[in-house]
Parts: structure tokens; C-alpha cells; sequence
């Protein structure tokens, strides 16, 4: 019952959110902020979807803590750039609300804030964080100190969407991390083959330079995320 409460408590969040919220209303918290009624439209929406999908009145008071930081949470996102930073700071803050609830009604509230506290502090979580932290960040920005000269001699910079590249080695680091530390291991030989498959394609204005650049990076992008993957999976049976 735990696991499909808090599934249900994070549908609630996700319709709301999404679904049943105008691309108008959007419009309008960004523009007016806290004065815009759609603004409490949708923080009431997101309320009684979390009543609805909760269906306990022992708890009556924990849609209304949900109510309030939604609200909290949306007037300070309102205030912020449309970005997708910020978009992933609010939906992370929402879904931490979302989970604390959930740990207060499965457990009692002692024992919920004390096993998130446990959790917040042992080994197992700062790896993850560590290690996801590593493949998102630092590689990317040692690979491309190490790689930029080959990359000014290929050309790389010359054409493409800005910061492409970044987004997209960051999102194979990210894929090879999680699928070493959950052992899908075919999923990475499939990951390393659509890569290719992808790169070499439009091969028609491809120079022996670019191709050379192109492969040493896959490669230092994919061997670094492996070596962290397999740190963490040490790090994680270990302590």
C-alpha cells in the first residue's frame, strides 16, 4: 500500500501540473505572478486532486501542507527565469513535499523525518549524488578542455545548435551511470550502437579529422561515466 500511495500522491501532482493546468494559467503566473487568480486556480486544482487521490481524512491536513508549498513554491518559481533549471528546481520541490507527506502517512512522523534523515545522510545517497554529480558536471567540462583543440582543428564549432554537444554528453553519461549501477549491460552495448549510428550517418561532409575527434570523445565520454559507475557500485557494496 505504501509504494502505490505514493504513486497515487505523485499522480495527483503530475495531472495537476500538467494536464489540468491551461497553457494560459501559465501564462499568466509568469507574467502577474502571485496577483494572478490563476495562479490559486491552480494550487486548488492540485489540492483536490491530492484529496481525491489520498482518499483519507485521518490526513486531512496533508493536502492542505501540499496547498501551501505548491503555492510557496510557485510564487518563487514565478519570480525566476523560464528556465529549465529552474523548471527542474520546482518540479524537484514539489515531489520532495510530495514524498515527505507520503513518509508521514505511511510511517509516524518521528519515524518518517528520522529514516529520511538516515537516508539524507548515509553513504549510499552522497555516491549517487557524487557520481551523478561527476558525469553531469565535471566530465564534461574536463572533456571539453581536453578535446578543444581537436575540436577547433575539425571544425566542430563552426556549425550545430549551441551547446548540443554539452546536452548530449551529459545525457550519455547520465544513461551509461545508471544503466552500469542497475547491471543493464546490454542496454549500454545498445546505447554505444545507436551512438554510432547516429554520429556516422551524415558522413557525406565528414572529414577523417572530425571522424577521429568525433570517436575520441564518444569514447573518453563513455569510458569516464563506466569508471565512476564502477566506483560507486564499489563504494555502494562496500559501505
Amino acid at each position: 500500500m505504501g509504494l502505490i500511495l505514493l504513486l497515487r500522491l505523485l499522480l495527483a501532482h503530475l495531472l495537476g501540473d500538467f494536464l489540468l493546468q491551461p497553457t494560459k494559467w501559465v501564462k499568466a503566473k509568469s507574467s502577474k505572478k502571485e496577483k494572478a487568480p490563476q495562479m490559486y486556480y491552480h494550487v486548488l486544482v492540485v489540492t483536490l486532486l491530492t484529496y481525491l487521490f489520498l482518499w483519507d481524512w485521518n490526513h486531512w491536513y496533508l493536502p492542505l501542507i501540499i496547498m501551501v508549498s505548491h503555492l510557496m513554491i510557485d510564487i518563487w518559481k514565478s519570480h525566476r527565469a523560464q528556465t529549465f533549471i529552474y523548471f527542474v528546481a520546482d518540479q524537484l520541490l514539489h515531489v520532495l513535499v510530495t514524498v515527505i507527506v507520503w513518509a508521514v502517512i505511511s510511517f509516524d512522523t518521528c519515524t518518517a523525518f528520522a529514516w529520511i534523515t538516515k537516508y539524507l545522510n548515509s553513504t549510499h545517497f552522497w555516491t549517487l549524488v557524487v557520481a551523478y554529480y561527476l558525469v553531469t558536471g565535471p566530465l564534461g567540462v574536463a572533456i571539453g578542455s581536453a578535446t578543444s583543440n581537436w575540436q577547433k582543428k575539425a571544425g566542430m564549432d563552426a556549425t550545430g545548435l549551441d551547446k548540443a554537444g554539452m546536452w548530449i554528453g551529459r545525457c550519455e553519461r547520465i544513461l551509461v551511470l545508471t544503466f552500469i549501477l542497475t547491471n543493464q549491460y546490454t542496454a549500454l552495448g545498445f546505447l554505444m550502437t545507436a551512438k554510432s549510428i547516429l554520429r556516422f550517418s551524415d558522413a557525406e561532409d565528414r572529414t577523417q579529422i572530425k571522424t577521429e575527434y568525433i570517436l575520441v570523445g564518444t569514447l573518453i565520454s563513455f569510458a569516464s561515466a563506466a569508471i565512476i559507475g564502477t566506483i560507486a557500485i564499489y563504494l555502494l557494496h562496500k559501505y
